[in-house]
């Protein structure tokens, strides 16, 4: 019966996850009617497809740099508590080498089911040493990871926005290690 309860649990916090998702990315497509948006992004959006771009309206420094091989450059701009019980993660991935720079594939992880998805940040944790916890981007009930997908070159100067979803941790836990393979680690703190 307990194996039971705990699958039907896991159905409802994925279907949970996957609407709160849906929601925050339908509000990000919104238009702020804010005149001052970097060209780079918008351009970004529009060779993308359909990758969700970061939130809207953040300013000031970031919380953390992340830097990667090539002169990648992953910036967080926020790390916001969802009461459904997950972080949204959002910032911009940049170049800032010479020349293109080839996204690496070790940033989707080595989870079969996340690289069937293509290329991603799904290979992304954030650590929790306080109560030495490991949280992994969360995944639809098609094993997609809840990040930006689709990743593959980024031009010279070019910036994209970019977002990663993971399971909440406890609420007095504040300060995370946000890790990506291939990048250097940096402790972000999380609001809300």
């Amino acid at each position: 019966m307990s194996i039971r309860f705990t699958a039907r649990a896991r159905k409802g916090l994925v279907a949970l996850t996957v609407a709160a998702g849906l929601i925050v990315g339908a509000a990000g497509c919104g238009d702020s009617g804010d005149a001052k948006k970097p060209e780079s992004s918008a351009s970004g959006s529009r060779d993308g497809g359909s990758k969700p771009s970061a939130q809207e309206g953040q300013s000031g420094a970031p919380l953390a740099e992340l830097r990667g091989p090539d002169g990648l450059l992953l910036q967080i701009v926020s790390a916001q508590r969802d009461s459904g019980g997950f972080v949204t993660v959002n910032g911009t991935l940049k170049n800032d080498g010479a020349k293109s720079a080839v996204i690496p594939a070790q940033m989707s992880g080595d989870e079969t089911e996340i690289i069937k998805h293509g290329q991603s940040l799904g290979g992304a944790t954030l650590v929790d040493s306080k109560g030495k916890k490991r949280y992994y981007v969360l995944r639809d009930t098609d094993g997609r990871p809840l990040t930006t997908i689709g990743l593959t070159t980024i031009d010279s100067g070019q910036t994209l926005p970019v977002f990663m979803q993971f399971p909440s941790p406890p609420s007095d836990t504040t300060d995370v290690s946000l890790q990506l393979p291939t990048f250097s680690s940096a402790t972000i703190k999380i609001s809300g």
